[in-house]
This record gives C-alpha cells, structure tokens and sequence, in this order.
C-alpha cells in the first residue's frame, strides 16, 4: 500500500487514468496535416518546443463556459444529455492552461458524427487522431480558445472520470493545493512542456481511485 497524504491506496487499481493530463495539454497531440495547412499556429500544434504558460484562475473562464455552453445546447438540442465545464479552468483558485474544457453526453457513440459539420459552423475543428472509443475530439480558436469532447454513454468512462476528478478537486483544498504545486513544479523542471502531462499521472490515478472510494 502506498501512503499519500489522502491516505492509503493500492499502488495499483483498475481505475482508468485518463482524466486531467488528457486536457492539459491535448494540443501536442493534434493532427499534424491540419497544423500544416494553417489550421493551427505553432502554438497549437505537436511542436514539444512550445512552452506550457499556467494562468491563475480567472472568474471569466466560468462565464465563457456559459456563454458556449448556450452555443452548444442549440446544436445539440435534445440529442445532449448533459453539457459540463470540465478540466482545470472548471476548478476554482487552481492554475491552468487557459483553455476552456467542455463535454457534451449524449446517448450514443453512433450520433456523433452527425454533429462536426454543425461545429465546424461555429469554429470547431474535429481531429480524428485525438479521439477514441470514448470520445469525439474538436478545438477552437487560433490559438484555441475551446476543447470540445463529445462523450457517449455507451461507451466507456470518459464523462464519469472528469466529473470524478473536477468534484473531488472542487471538494478538497488540500487535493486542490497540492495539485497547483504540482503543475508549478513540472513546470519548473520542463518548461517547454515535455512530461508535463506524463508527471502529472500518478496524482490523477491518486485522486480518481479516491473519488471512486468516496463514491
């Protein structure tokens, strides 16, 4: 059993541990061709040399949330299930990247195709190569502004893993704090950003496998 100062834990679990890294910095994994053809600037795209820069969390990041979050509900209409602010810009007092993190549920994997043309009309660019089994992935803005994933409730844990982690961090200072010292510290170590997500796994496995035991 490993200590932490949450307390107790198996060094391993089940717990799939792909919640906060995956947002931190998803725009090193973004295609590389629309990069090319000017989608994204350097900023956005897989180059490693581009340094990470945290922001101290800005009340605007909840009202930007909102205010896409009226954009989205007109896409999705019905088809959405639930629209959440996810992500460190969803947590407040703890620093981020200042990109807003947005996941929309809907019922099936199978619907949301159905869904890029009418948010590539309001500045949504889907990549392909940052989905998966459990998500549709799109970006917004130049630099970009918005992530977007698409999760369906038949398929994985995606949407259940973020809202377990944002909760937790929302609930506990001293999860929250030591987080905060965490992105400082790997930040410190790799300013350009490289193992900057790889770092922060251990905590994030930490806090899902708690968020779960709580339940």
């Amino acid at each position: 059993m490993a200590k932490t100062m949450f307390g107790a834990m198996p060094s391993r679990t089940r717990v799939d541990t792909k919640a906060e890294p995956d947002n931190e910095r998803p725009e090193a994994n973004l295609s590389y061709e629309k990069a090319e053809a000017g989608h994204h600037n350097q900023d956005q795209t897989m180059n490693s040399s581009t340094p990470i820069q945290l922001s101290q969390y800005q009340p605007t990041w909840k009202r930007k949330f909102n205010v896409e979050k009226r954009k989205l509900w007109d896409i999705f209409s019905t088809a959405a299930i639930e629209i959440e602010h996810i992500g460190s810009t969803a947590i407040e007092n703890l620093p981020s990247k200042p990109i807003i993190d947005i996941a929309v549920k809907i019922k099936n994997h199978k619907d949301a195709d159905g869904f890029i043309k009418a948010l590539a009309q309001i500045g949504y660019d889907f990549y392909p190569t940052r989905s998966s089994t459990e998500r549709h992935f799109f970006a917004k803005g130049t630099p970009v502004k918005f992530h977007l994933s698409i999760a369906y409730t038949d398929r994985g844990g995606f949407w259940d893993r973020q809202i377990l982690f944002r909760d937790f961090l929302r609930s506990n200072q001293e999860a929250r704090d030591e987080y905060a010292k965490l992105k400082e510290e790997l930040l410190q170590k790799d300013p350009s950003g490289k193992g900057y997500t790889e770092g922060k796994t251990d905590f994030v496995h930490r806090i899902l496998y708690l968020a779960e035991k709580k339940g």
